[in-house]
C-alpha cells in the first residue's frame, strides 16, 4: 500500500528536518510519498526541503510564487499525490507521526476519511475558544457528529480527495463535504503537541472568512440542485408574515376605520411582502441557470464502481 503524505506550510524551517524524520521512522514497511508544499515562505525553509529532496528521492516539493493559503495548497497536494492513502498535517510539529498507525487501523473499518480530534488541545485561550465555537455550528449546521473539524490531521482514502474542490477556507469543511459526497467519515483522538517553534499563523479574521464559507458549503452541499427550495422557502415565510400584517391593518381600517397613514406596520408588511416576492423570483431565475448548466455539463458524482459499462469497440475498426 503506497501513503502519500501531504503537508502544507508556511515559514516552518526550524521543524521540517525533525518532522520528516519523524514520519519516515513512522512509515517503515509502506511504499511512502511525501509532498511538502512551500506555501510563500520567506524563511529558509524551501532551500532546508530542496536538501533533503536531494537525499530522499520519496520527497517531493513544490514552491508557491507567494502565499496562497492552505486551501489551495492541499489542492495541488492532493492533484499530485499518488498514494492509496493520502494524509494531511501541518507542518509545525503540533501533529505526531507516531499516530499514522492509529489512522490506517480506522481506516481498515470502512471509513473512506478520518479525521483526527486533538482532545487535549496546547493552544492560549484566543485560538481555542472561537475554535470551539466553530465546531459546534459547523456540526450542527452539518448533521456530521464530529468534534474537531479544525484538526489538519487527516486521512483519506484513495479517491476522495482527488474530488474535492477546495478554495478560501474550505478544507476546514472537508468532512462535511466528503459527506455529502456519500463518503463515511470517521473520527479518532489524536495527540495534540505544543508548539516548538514559531508561532501561529493564523488571525481572528480567519473565523470572518470561515463564516462566509460556512453559507457557501452549506449551499453547495444542500441547495445546489434546487435553490428554489432556499429562496422560495424564505419568500414564502416573508410574504405569509406580510400578508398577516396587512390584512391585519386592513381590517383596522374597515371596521374601526383607524387611520393607516401613520403606522410603521403598514410599511413592514410592504416590505415582507415585496421581499417575499424577490425571494421567489431570485429562486425561480437560480432555478433557470441551473436547468440551463444541467443541459451543457455533466454533474460531478462520485461513482464507487460501475458493472458492464466497458466501451463497445467498432467492429468495423
Amino acid at each position: 500500500m503506497r501513503i502519500s503524505i501531504v503537508i502544507p506550510l508556511l515559514n516552518e524551517a526550524e521543524s521540517l528536518t525533525q518532522l520528516y524524520q519523524e514520519i519516515v521512522q513512522h512509515t517503515q514497511g509502506h511504499d511512502l510519498e511525501i509532498i511538502f508544499i512551500d506555501d510563500g515562505s520567506t524563511d529558509v525553509s524551501f532551500e532546508i526541503l530542496k536538501s533533503v529532496a536531494e537525499l530522499d528521492k520519496r520527497v517531493r516539493v513544490i514552491r508557491f510564487r507567494r502565499n496562497f493559503g492552505k486551501a489551495a495548497a492541499l489542492q495541488i497536494g492532493f492533484s499530485k499525490a499518488q498514494g492509496d492513502i493520502v494524509f494531511t498535517m501541518d507542518a509545525d510539529l503540533q501533529d505526531n507521526p507516531s499516530e499514522i498507525p492509529k489512522f490506517l487501523e480506522k481506516l481498515e473499518q470502512g471509513y473512506d476519511l478520518v479525521s483526527g480530534w486533538k482532545r487535549k488541545r496546547h493552544d492560549p485561550l484566543h485560538k481555542t475558544l472561537p475554535s470551539r465555537l466553530f465546531n459546534f455550528v459547523t456540526a450542527r449546521t452539518f448533521k456530521l457528529k464530529l468534534r474537531d473539524y479544525n484538526c489538519g490531521f487527516k486521512a483519506y482514502r484513495h479517491p476522495l480527495e482527488k474530488e474535492l474542490n477546495l478554495y478560501g477556507e474550505m478544507h476546514r469543511y472537508i468532512p462535511a463535504l466528503a459527506n455529502a459526497m456519500g463518503y463515511r467519515v470517521g473520527e479518532i483522538a489524536v495527540e495534540h503537541r505544543a508548539r516548538q517553534f514559531g508561532s501561529s499563523k493564523y488571525g481572528i479574521e480567519r473565523y470572518l472568512r470561515g463564516f462566509f464559507d460556512l453559507l457557501t458549503v452549506k449551499m453547495i452541499t444542500q441547495y445546489i440542485k434546487s435553490p428554489l427550495y432556499l429562496f422560495g422557502r424564505i419568500g414564502v415565510i416573508s410574504a405569509f408574515w406580510g400578508f398577516l400584517i396587512t390584512a391585519y391593518l386592513a381590517a383596522l381600517k374597515l371596521f374601526w376605520g383607524q387611520p393607516l397613514s401613520n403606522r410603521p406596520l403598514l410599511f413592514l408588511g410592504i416590505l415582507l411582502i415585496l421581499g417575499g416576492l424577490q425571494f421567489i423570483s431570485l429562486g425561480l431565475i437560480s432555478e433557470l441557470i441551473i436547468n440551463r448548466f444541467r443541459q451543457t455539463e455533466t454533474q460531478a458524482v462520485s461513482i464507487v464502481q460501475t458493472l458492464n459499462l466497458e466501451e463497445k469497440q467498432d467492429d468495423d475498426g
